[in-house]
């Protein structure tokens, strides 16, 4: 009995030295904060929308409110207030009193509207890839097949931006997440009923690194898909055809 209460006051005190290693003041007793979000998890909103409103969460702390911090972050247009036309996460985050945070998370979509592809090429796509490596050495697979999503949004008078200059090989194909996307590629319609467009400048491949150009880019209205390929630093030729989706 007597080794059994030594063996305890041991381990306590082990364990106070740790935290006290760690600079860790330990409380008696800690309340987690708990959080729930009041409405949906993931919204999507009409197309050609510029606002939300949030309808928050509901924070406490032992029972009494909890003090949250919001932060609003678009995937593609890393735009820190839902307005434009992207993917945004929104964080909630409570930190209690002995420093633990809890945080829940509410996506919000604003998908930009569907263009003719005659008058403007804005929309939402699904994306299929075969990639080409410098060595020659083709790779295509059902992961790279109808990838969802791409958008390509208007950000001028003939200027358009398009989600991902890879258009989701990585983020989707490989499900590494939009922080291996290559957003913000400018594309310049000239003519699109005559394909004639400019591209550039090149954007950074988040996460790797490097540059992707696109280097051509051919619209077909009758099919509702856009054929682009984008050529990478990194040694590899992407040959995307996008498929205008409702």
């Amino acid at each position: 009995m007597m080794k059994s209460i030594y063996l305890f006051l041991f381990m306590a005190f082990v364990a106070f030295s740790c935290e006290n290693d760690l600079g860790i003041e330990p409380s008696v007793e800690t309340f987690l904060p708990k959080i729930a979000l009041k409405g949906a998890p993931s919204v999507q909103l009409p197309c050609g929308s510029s606002s939300y409103t949030d309808p928050g969460v509901d924070a406490t702390e032992n029972g009494a409110p909890a003090n949250v911090t919001i932060t609003t972050t678009g995937r593609y247009t890393e735009g820190t207030s839902i307005s434009l036309p992207d993917v945004y996460d929104i964080s909630y985050v409570a930190i209690n009193k002995d420093g633990i945070p809890g945080a829940v998370v509410r996506t919000v979509t604003i998908p930009p509207c569907n263009g003719d592809l005659v008058n403007s090429i804005e929309g939402t796509y699904t994306s299929t890839i075969v990639r080409t490596s410098a060595a020659g050495a083709v790779l295509t697979a059902p992961q790279y097949t109808n990838m969802k999503f791409v958008y390509i949004r208007k950000s001028g008078a003939n200027e358009y931006v398009i989600s991902d200059a890879l258009a989701g090989w990585y983020e989707f194909g490989r499900s590494l997440g939009p922080t291996y996307a290559a957003p913000g590629h400018k594309i310049t319609a000239t003519n699109i009923a005559a394909n004639q467009f400019t591209f550039g400048p090149a954007v950074e491949v988040r996460s790797f690194g490097g540059d992707a150009q696109i280097v051509s880019f051919e619209v077909n209205p009758d099919t509702k898909q856009i054929k682009i390929k984008t050529d990478w630093t990194s040694g590899f030729t992407f040959a995307i055809t996008l498929t205008q989706v409702n």
